[in-house]
């Protein structure tokens, strides 16, 4: 039974000596009236007679619910950190759902439906008629306010902080999952849209008739007439991917957060760029409207980003990195800088502040080719930015990712910035791979979390470290997770994708691994990648079965109560060496220093556009391809809600933030955004006021344009 929500929605209430007097923002509050008259000794008596009645009940209660609570709800666990900060009953402001739910409604007045909640075993009926029952045996309630959809008194846990409530990174623990592969697609989570598109025609924009990354698969989608063709296909994937369901079905396996990947097309696309631009804001919008339903914090992280950051398939197109490299990357930077304004306007409103407390601004950068200097001077022009449009203190923390090279070398990074946070991808294998042959027994790998996982050492060096990626991978085995045509050769695959089959010493090995790591990134916390992956159309199963939570959750190699990995390494011999203190520096969270940041960083990093710049064969990037702010600010649309009385917001936090977004210089040739970013000395449509000094004749040709 949730606690009831009269404390953040108060309602009128008929008492002796008292009246209801509304206050703004919809309060109560009660004055008293001396002149009351005074009860019958009848009536007196009849009170008293109701009270000792009420009293005997509510012992009872208490007599069945307390074992309940301290063994079921409130678990104990081996640390007061580790196991989450016990809070009070929720408090007011914001929730969303436009779905009518039935479960337990606080009371109210008749003139406004109630604000529905329900715990462990509601029943939940959505917008489309279909039900079903809500399982979360961890005290958590959702909430579902039509008067107030921005009400955020739901609670993911009884152990985690309702949205109303502030979250401590130093003592409340994240645990997270992924949303990988819902509006960002990549072919080993989501195999059936792009085993549908493996033996197409070739072309310039679909090499060897393979759809590979989402580029080549919207070509694909867009070239196929045939009435289950067309690009529409993505539009129903993310309608039926991940469903209101998946966000119950998270809060319900223990778990506090979501990380959500968004493509830089949800806000636009430019030129030939094949996406389907703006559909995907839709789905953005409903997950923070079902995050805020059942209590889940967003962590809100844009995945790719113009031309490439890492020449990965899940940037958007698999190949060369155009970010910050290349003659086209100061002007793709220009266009995410755009891109991480917009979205940041957005979420820093009040209506999102608590849903969205965090931010990453560009993923998994590929800093071996961009360049350590390159990249920390975006960095810094970024949390400049943002802090402009939300102010010191406010806003969401901006996650940085730590370009595959670990975290030893982020120490120290931009002293007296305000709430920066790193990033850190822990693998086995790919970039920063923690070793090289991964033919291991499971006695192996129950132990490598312990060994090499730990941020401890960041918490103190840098400030906030969080995982924000984290398998069960034991190995590069699954299909496609190498690429698509791609396979391990490192073990026999067959075994281990054939998940049906494991034995109960494969999945106990794995699950060890996982909790492994779960405990060794214990504060401030972790997401696994990802919550689900779709099955194949060939099998009809899941081909990557290490990568799917609910998989695992399923079917016994993920642990049902998360905080079950608590003292997972001290068990195997293996206690942290360097425990953690939960005491950031004051500027790291927001306090005192904050914004205020060392002359030594911006004497070393605040040039921008960087001086140098790989793969432009020694030119000023000053004078490279540029864009020009002189055009209308795309913003992001807002809900609609029934209620005409709900103020949606306009999109836009900072009024005051006034700047145009920028386009390409009316009549200058770029070069491919998108395309190699070295073979050529060309210099087109230079700086940011550029004018044409190069004939369009010879600059086509210099670039092989016809």
């Amino acid at each position: 039974m949730p606690p009831s929500l009269s404390a953040s929605h108060p309602t009128l209430v008929v008492s002796r000596n008292a009246s209801a007097v509304p206050l703004p923002g919809g309060a109560v509050k009660l004055e008293k009236h001396l002149d009351t008259p005074r009860p019958s000794n009848k009536r007196r008596m009849l009170f008293l007679t109701l009270g000792v009645a009420g009293a005997v009940i509510f012992m009872g209660f208490l007599a069945a619910f307390l074992p309940v609570y301290f063994t079921v709800i409130r678990k104990p666990t081996s640390s007061s950190i580790a196991s989450g900060s016990a809070t009070p009953s929720p408090s007011s402001t914001t929730s969303s759902s436009s779905s009518t739910s039935t479960g337990t409604a606080s009371p109210t007045s008749s003139s406004a439906p109630a604000p529905m909640t329900g715990g462990d075993g509601s029943v939940i009926t959505l917008s489309d008629g279909s039900t079903f029952t809500y399982r979360n045996a961890f005290g958590g309630y959702w909430v579902d306010d039509p008067t107030n959809p921005y009400n955020n008194s739901a609670r993911a846990q009884s152990f985690t902080p309702a949205l109303s409530e502030p979250w401590n990174y130093s003592l409340d623990q994240i645990r997270g999952v992924n949303l990988g592969g819902w509006l960002v697609l990549e072919p080993y989570i989501v195999p059936a849209l792009f085993e549908k598109y493996q033996n197409v025609t070739a072309s310039a924009a679909l090499p060897g008739g393979q759809a590979v990354d989402e580029w080549t698969l919207s070509v694909a989608m867009r070239n196929d007439t045939s009435g289950s063709g067309g690009i529409e296909q993505i539009e129903e994937h993310y309608r039926t991917f991940i469903t209101e369901r998946d966000f119950a079905e998270i809060a319900g396996a223990g778990l506090s957060w979501v990380r959500l990947p968004v493509p830089y097309w949800v806000i636009e696309t430019w030129d030939d760029e094949p996406f389907l631009a703006k559909t995907a804001w839709n789905y953005v919008l409903l997950a923070f409207k079902w995050a805020r339903k059942y209590g889940l914090r967003v962590f809100l992280e844009l995945h790719t980003v113009p031309g490439s950051q890492n020449g990965f398939d899940g940037s958007g197109r698999l190949g060369t990195v155009n970010f910050l490299n290349g003659y086209m990357g100061i002007a793709n930077a220009q266009r995410t800088m755009d891109y991480i304004r917009y979205i940041v306007e957005f979420i820093s409103q009040k209506e999102y502040e608590d849903v969205v407390p965090m931010f990453g601004i560009v993923n998994e950068p590929l800093l071996e080719v961009i360049g350590r200097d390159q990249l920390t001077r975006f960095y810094l022009q970024a949390h400049d930015m943002i802090r402009n449009i939300t102010g010191i203190g406010k806003g969401p923390y901006i996650a940085i990712h730590d370009g595959f090279q670990g975290t030893v070398s982020w120490k120290d990074f931009v002293p007296g910035s305000d709430r920066i946070m790193l990033d850190t991808h822990p693998s086995v294998f790919g970039p920063g791979a923690l070793v090289s042959n991964l033919d291991f027994p499971l006695s192996f790998w129950a132990s490598v979390g312990c060994i090499a996982y730990s941020n401890n050492q960041s918490q103190y060096d840098f400030g906030v470290t969080i995982s924000g990626k984290f398998s069960g991978a034991i190995n590069s085995c699954g299909k496609w997770v190498l690429g698509v045509g791609q396979n391990s050769t490192s073990v026999d695959c067959d075994v281990w994708d054939d998940w049906r089959n494991w034995t109960q010493p494969m999945k106990d090995g794995i699950k060890a691994f996982v909790m492994s790591q779960m405990d060794s990134m214990v504060l401030p916390g972790y997401f696994f990648w990802t919550w689900k992956v779709g099955n194949s159309s060939v099998t009809g199963k899941v081909e990557a079965p290490f990568w799917s939570y609910k998989l695992g959750l399923d079917n016994g190699w993920i642990p049902s109560d998360p905080r079950d990995a608590l003292g997972t390494c001290a068990s195997l011999g293996y206690p942290q060496d360097l425990p953690w203190n939960g005491t950031y520096k004051p500027w790291q969270t927001g306090g005192t220093g904050a914004g205020t940041i060392a002359s030594t960083a911006l004497a070393s990093f605040s040039q921008y556009p960087p001086p140098s710049l790989s793969n432009v064969n020694g030119a000023d990037p000053t004078q490279l391809p540029m864009y020009t702010a002189t055009s209308v600010v795309p913003t992001l649309s807002t809900p609609v809600f029934a209620s005409a009385t709900v103020t949606e917001g306009d999109g836009w936090a900072d009024a005051a933030d006034t700047s145009l977004a920028v386009v390409q210089v009316a009549g200058c040739v770029y070069p491919d955004a998108w395309g190699p970013p070295a073979g050529s000395t060309a210099v087109v449509c230079s700086g940011p006021t550029a004018t044409i000094s190069t004939s369009i004749a010879v600059t086509q040709a210099a670039y092989g344009i016809t």
